[in-house]
């Protein structure tokens, strides 16, 4: 059947169209209903039968993602799985306000190349795509667009204006804080729950202290990171020992404690635009001058004198150093204390972390030495002990990975680090340190008697401490109730029957393989 695109069907002629509808959250007249009506009184008339639906509910109509179903629809047409020759929607604008209107054009194109028309069923022009209909729709899509940005900034100098007045917009008010309707005269109606919304539009929201026990622990936060100097993760650690959760009921991570000590609502300012994401465009962090601000807003929970000092921490902690700064201030401690140690460095206030020395010198012992100062005893066994420490999780992933791909199924106790393998073994990975000696290397290697896994896995390190200088693959059965092996470089048939340079052997063991039916 040809395409009909003029005003008038042969009588009985009827052609397959689908309807496309999405709804408009600015304007009742765009609810899906309406368009759905207005359509359908536009292919009574014109002689399309509606033989199916693709409807956006509440979506935006500025970007293609999360329109699903206009994703939908267009993805049919370019398969070939379209059974209409037309799609009706309402007009111009709920195809799509993209801010490029060649996007508009461009879905469009995509539907005619596979000879489907589109027909704006609420416009004034007929798209049978002569001049006039051209011009006319070119300009309409450019408006549509336009709108959105007047729109969107209409709505921002609203939402600044509100931030000025002390309202809050959006968002979860925040542990030791509770969100509270008000009315026109600032007058309280009630806590909001999670979840809850103001109804009516005259109705605002404001932010007022929580309970009493959540203030008490975020004050609490507050001094043990200004006076008793605990990282967030340290202070993330107490209270979830102590059993506490965060207004989430989730348990305290480094980063949900890091948001209580940098943001200003603690303090009672009511801060916004510090990240834009306007018209579906990509984020932007902004500067802090082009913040909107309400100092004072709300009554504060924290006293402001350790709210700067938290920032004042935090900012000398996000400083970049040079190397020679770092240095500099290095030395003027050792020249002050006498002696230095990552507890000292750590105890100073506006001293870099002694995380940040290992991380650039490789060491703090590196460090040390540059400075001139002479450890009065061999601490380098810590430094290599850290570094083994980090080394045994990437380890462990990678043996997963490598059972896996060999079709074996693996779970590990996030607690122990205890595989079980196939539901079959057990077993658990040790790295056993290389002490030289003249006579050669020494390695000591324990052997978990809690846990009893079925193979020990130990990867034994060269001289080094970085590298794998062989595996040792050890039974539980064979060795007993033996806690501690020593392995010196030959150590006889007994275990070294069980070495092998490479894992392979060891994943040999966690192959799986298909089997044929008998026939």
């Amino acid at each position: 059947m040809e395409n009909v695109t003029g005003d008038e069907k042969p009588a009985g002629a009827t052609v397959r169209a689908a309807q496309y509808v999405r709804m408009s959250t600015e304007h009742q007249k765009y609810s899906t209903e309406n368009q759905a009506e207005i359509i359908a009184r536009y292919a009574a008339r014109k002689g399309f039968e509606i033989v199916q639906t693709y409807a956006d509910e509440g979506k935006s109509g500025l970007r293609l993602d999360g329109r699903d179903a206009l994703k939908g629809l267009i993805a049919d047409v370019k398969a070939g799985r379209a059974d209409f020759q037309a799609i009706l929607v309402y007009d111009v604008s709920r195809w799509g306000r993209f801010q490029d209107a060649d996007e508009s054009a461009f879905y469009e194109f995509q539907c005619r190349e596979a000879g489907i028309i589109v027909h704006y069923c609420a416009e004034q022009f007929e798209n049978d795509g002569s001049l006039s209909a051209t011009i006319i729709k070119s300009m309409k899509r450019a408006m549509a667009g336009e709108y959105s940005r007047e729109l969107s900034a209409k709505v921002f100098t609203g939402q600044c204006r509100l931030i000025t007045l002390g309202f809050r917009q959006g968002g979860p008010a925040g542990f030791g804080l509770r969100r509270v309707l008000v009315d026109e005269h600032r007058q309280p109606k009630g806590v909001l729950n999670r979840g809850e919304q103001k109804s009516l539009q005259t109705d605002r929201v404001v932010l007022a202290p929580g309970p009493a026990e959540e203030i008490e622990i975020v004050q609490r936060i507050y001094r043990m990171f200004v006076l008793h100097r605990r990282s967030e993760r340290e202070i993330a650690i107490l209270l979830n020992e102590e059993g506490l959760v965060t207004d989430l009921g989730r348990a305290w991570t480094r980063g949900v404690v890091h948001q209580v000590l940098s943001n200003e609502k603690y303090v009672g300012n009511n801060v916004y635009n510090r990240v834009s994401f306007k018209l579906k465009k990509k984020r932007v962090v902004n500067e802090p001058d082009h913040w909107v601000r309400g100092d004072g807003a709300f009554d504060a929970i924290v006293d402001p004198d350790f709210f700067l000092a938290a920032r004042r921490i935090i900012e000398e902690r996000t400083r970049r150093f040079t190397n020679e700064e770092l240095l500099e201030r290095l030395n003027g401690l050792l020249s002050e204390r006498g002696c230095l140690s990552g507890l000292i460095i750590d105890e100073v206030e506006d001293m870099p972390s002694s995380s940040t020395y290992r991380h650039r010198f490789g060491s703090l012992v590196r460090a040390y030495e540059l400075v001139g100062y002479a450890i009065p005893r061999d601490y380098r066994y810590l430094e290599t002990n850290r570094a083994l420490r980090a080394l045994h999780p990437k380890i462990v992933e990678q043996t997963l990975g490598a059972i896996r791909g060999l079709g074996g199924a693996v779970r590990v106790d996030p607690a122990t680090d205890l595989m079980t393998i196939n539901e079959e073994f057990t077993a658990s990975l040790a790295i056993a340190r290389c002490a030289p000696t003249p006579s050669g290397g020494r390695w000591k290697i324990r052997l978990d008697a809690g846990l009893r896994p079925d193979i020990t896995i130990a990867a034994r390190m060269n001289a080094d401490n970085a590298t794998v200088r062989d595996w040792y693959l050890l039974p539980w059965i064979d060795l007993g109730e033996a806690s501690r092996l020593k392995l010196a470089e030959d150590n006889g048939v007994f275990l070294d029957a069980y070495r092998f340079d490479d894992l392979e052997p060891f994943f040999d063991l966690t192959r799986r393989f298909r089997l044929r039916s008998a026939a």
